[in-house]
């Protein structure tokens, strides 16, 4: 998920074809945060100033969602579930589980790789195949996609053009994937970035993170929860975020 992996996958695409890869993967610019947060608001998930967009990818794992699941129910606090087909298809009663409970379904592809990487066909069929199934399950064709490692390409922004989906990332996280990440470390990460009106990317699986990772996270979700409330924010899904220009597609 780090910025690394996202650098190394946009230098492999580059090196294989140069002048095609640099129109491929000119989108991936939007994977470097702080230029991403001041030039691409919307890419970012920009809200209003009194509110937090809570989300979380990588899901839904029939291990580790339901502890967020019941942890977030007791704080009454709903949030953005972007999923992956390929975990979604394991257990599709979980994704049901969450749209039932009010959080926000987006699609994170159906395979958990770089879209630099591929094709324009193959990148509509994984974002498509991922569609589909999210709005089989929930009954509800989702509206937002967050590309795998942060990273776009030129292929994938035609795709979610054509598919009704409409790409955003996040202006602060929590490195919660690393194997050293701490609950202190996740809260004071995403907090060393986050302001009024930020989306925060955290993760309910570890399925492409650190074993275990995903305790580490549970473990910060109360205090980062405490530490928003303390500031006057509010804390909820995308939809609530007052940016509804990610809902125009």
């Amino acid at each position: 998920m780090s910025s690394r992996a996202a650098r190394a996958a946009l230098l492999a695409a580059a090196g294989a074809l140069p002048a095609l890869a640099v129109a491929h993967t000119a989108p991936a610019v939007s994977a470097l945060g702080p230029l991403r947060n001041r030039t691409m608001p919307r890419l970012s998930g920009r809200g209003r100033p009194d509110h937090i967009a809570l989300t979380f990818d990588d899901g839904p794992d029939h291990l580790s969602t339901p502890h967020f699941l019941r942890l977030l129910d007791r704080e009454g606090v709903r949030a953005t579930f972007f999923l992956l087909g390929s975990m979604l298809a394991r257990s599709p009663g979980l994704g049901k589980e969450m749209a039932a409970a009010g959080h926000e379904i987006g699609v994170h592809g159906w395979a958990h790789r770089p879209l630099a990487l591929r094709g324009p066909r193959a990148t509509r069929d994984d974002l498509a195949r991922a569609r589909d199934l999210v709005g089989d399950v929930t009954g509800e064709r989702p509206r937002l996609f967050r590309p795998p490692y942060g990273v776009m390409s030129t292929a994938a922004h035609l795709a979610c053009r054509d598919l009704g989906l409409t790409p955003v990332l996040w202006t602060a996280w929590g490195e919660d994937w690393r194997r050293r990440a701490t609950p202190r470390s996740v809260h004071d990460t995403v907090m060393g970035s986050l302001r009024g009106g930020g989306t925060v990317l955290l993760h309910d699986s570890d399925c492409t993170s650190a074993t275990g990772s995903w305790r580490t996270t549970l473990g910060a979700l109360p205090a980062l929860l405490d530490t928003w409330n303390s500031r006057g924010w509010q804390t909820g899904p995308l939809r609530d975020h007052g940016c509804d220009r990610l809902y125009s597609a």
